[in-house]
């Protein structure tokens, strides 16, 4: 199984898409809020140099925003 994370805020509505997305298929993942968490954030930061959500981290495999043909691709999803 992929090791899978999200670094998210409680507002962004493309972190809203991607969870509902993995939820639709069957994904587990690691949710980081980087509004409350500082550590969370600096870690997503120093990953990715954004400072946007979501960061997605599949396996060591970034994707920033909702791209689901990109999340599909690195999931194997048809």
């Amino acid at each position: 199984m992929k090791k899978i994370t999200i670094y998210t805020t409680p507002w962004c509505v493309y972190c809203k898409m991607t969870k509902a997305f993995f939820k639709e298929q069957n994904v587990q993942y690691e949710e980081k809020d980087v509004s409350t968490d500082a550590a969370a954030r600096d870690e997503m930061i120093a990953k990715s140099q954004q400072m946007g959500v979501p960061v997605i981290d599949i396996d060591g495999e970034l994707t920033v925003g909702f791209d689901k043909e990109r999340l599909s691709q690195l999931l194997n999803i048809k």
